[in-house]
């Protein structure tokens, strides 16, 4: 394996601009026996075929992987996710321009290798769409999983300008295939004007939960995340859950640079705050961030900070999570 620190050793430290890139500065490998022993692994996800507004998205993990800053301690939690877990960049799945179907395939498989090592897979998008594949390996590994989706949308559309596949349906589509179990489906964050009554009543007819941005601004943060987890993973937080984080749940203001920006979301103190703490509290099996275009004017360092900052949360919830287990008792 390639270790890009390996050359600042002796020192300790690298600076962020220095050395191959990659998450964080993580070891590099694509070859899936560097997976043996790993807790968490980076992936790739570039692609934006299926978006319906402005595309860009598949320089997003680039983007955020450049964003990334060296490991240390979480200064509110006080813990390094990188001195808990072992983490790597497993780099990106072989996605393969203007062929959705072809490049799914690739994301599907690419995270199924680390899930078969016995790895979380930590989803850099990439439209929404990879939200598929990504699902469809874990609940292939772990069975049906519970789903926490930040989000303006549902991206539960059956059709999207006519077409079955698309970054607003791959909800849809992961509970009518049985992938997720819709009453451990819970949708934090959603506002504007998409979808409508089609979508909201198949929705409630199977259970789902949908968490708007006035339950987010009158319940709080915290009321609303706590829902979430008992929800998802239940009473006891022993089942499998999958994070999914569209960074267009953020207001603008925090996430401009993303497809389908809507006015009036949420702040990035509460998005980081509920990554951290949904990885926490719940048996994470998989996670994604998606919807950066860091080449929209003015947003290439804000919008893939915040990004890189979820994974960075989400990990160092994983990471508190693992302690606590660990932890002796009596």
């Amino acid at each position: 394996m390639i270790d890009p620190l390996s050359r600042w050793a002796a020192h300790g430290e690298k600076p962020d601009y220095a050395g191959l890139l990659s998450f964080s500065g993580l070891p590099y490998s694509e070859d899936p026996a560097d997976l043996h022993g790993v807790d968490a692994a980076i992936v790739g996800a570039p692609m934006d075929d299926l978006v319906s507004d402005r595309p860009g998205a598949r320089f997003g993990p680039r983007a955020i992987r450049a964003a990334s800053c060296p490991p240390g301690p979480h200064l509110e939690a006080g813990v390094d996710a990188f001195e808990i877990l072992e983490v790597i960049d497993f780099g990106d799945a072989p996605v393969l321009p203007a062929d959705p179907e072809r490049s799914h395939a690739a994301i599907e498989a690419t995270v199924g290798q680390v899930l078969a090592a016995g790895a979380i897979p930590i989803v850099l998008g990439g439209d929404h769409s990879i939200a598929e594949p990504d699902v469809r390996a874990c609940a292939a590994k772990h069975g049906p999983v519970g789903l926490i989706h930040f989000d303006t949308h549902t991206d539960t559309g059956r059709t999207v300008f006519g077409v079955e596949r698309s970054h607003g349906t791959p909800m849809y589509r992961l509970v009518e295939s049985g992938h997720v179990d819709p009453t451990r489906y819970v949708q934090i964050g959603l506002r504007g004007y998409w979808p409508g009554e089609q979508e909201f009543g198949w929705q409630r007819e199977r259970g789902i939960t949908s968490l708007f941005m006035h339950d987010v601004r009158d319940r709080g943060i915290k009321a609303v995340v706590a829902d979430a987890v008992a929800a998802a993973a239940g009473p006891d937080g022993s089942r499998p859950v999958f994070l999914s984080v569209d960074v267009d749940v953020l207001d603008p203001a925090f996430a401009p640079g993303t497809g389908t920006p809507e006015p009036g979301g949420m702040t990035s103190a509460d998005l980081l705050w509920a990554c951290r703490t949904v990885a926490a509290e719940v048996e994470l099996v998989g996670m994604d961030v998606v919807e950066v275009l860091p080449e929209r004017i003015g947003s290439r360092d804000v919008t893939a900070l915040v990004a890189e900052r979820i994974v960075r949360e989400t990990l160092t919830g994983v990471a508190m999570r693992r302690l606590a287990t660990s932890a002796p008792t009596g």
